[in-house]
């Protein structure tokens, strides 16, 4: 069975953008030696991605290119009708069932990119397999939370933690 993993960069105090999803914050943070934290490797190990809407208007917003064309897309949302484009497919309704269904393909690895609303979403229907948090050092004062609303009680199961000459700490966790 495919894994869904959220792979994700946080303030110190657990925030993923600002209040209006801004994440230039995380330019600020001193990189000098270019450090890309092991995103290549974990990016090789991908082959779909998830967000939800706010994400997803987010990332537009910037005039890029959508970033992970070269992967199975799909943005969630509670707007319906919305029309695919050759990148995402929006899925509107039971999203829930969508990822088990999801997980059963084959296939590689799940991206879950975020944010807040997503992640608790999925995490409250124990479909998050890993979580791979790497925390800031920054304090973002008003923020999108990791996890947006309430988020259910559970155990992780801590799997590896690294720090780096930037101030960054990574922690992985299986959810137990």
């Amino acid at each position: 069975m495919r894994k869904i993993k959220l792979y994700i960069a946080m303030s110190l105090n657990g925030k993923i953008a600002k209040k209006d999803g801004d994440v230039h914050w995380l330019e600020s943070i001193p990189n000098p030696d270019k450090i890309d934290y092991g995103y290549q490797d974990f990016y090789k190990t991908i082959d779909t991605t998830i967000q939800g809407r706010n994400t997803y208007d987010q990332i537009m917003s910037w005039g890029i290119d959508f970033p992970y064309s070269d992967k199975k897309n799909y943005v969630f949302t509670r707007q319906k009708r919305l029309v695919n484009t050759q990148d995402v497919e929006f899925i509107s309704e039971y999203h829930i069932d969508f990822v088990s269904q999801l997980k059963q393909q084959e296939g590689k690895d799940i991206w879950l990119i975020g944010g807040g609303q997503i992640n608790t979403i999925l995490f409250n229907a124990k479909m998050i397999d890993e979580i791979r948090i790497f925390v800031m050092p920054v304090v973002i004062p008003d923020g999108i939370s990791l996890f947006e609303s309430i988020p259910i009680e559970s155990q992780l199961r801590l799997i590896e933690s690294k720090k780096y000459t930037t101030g960054v700490v990574e922690l992985r966790y299986a959810i137990a």
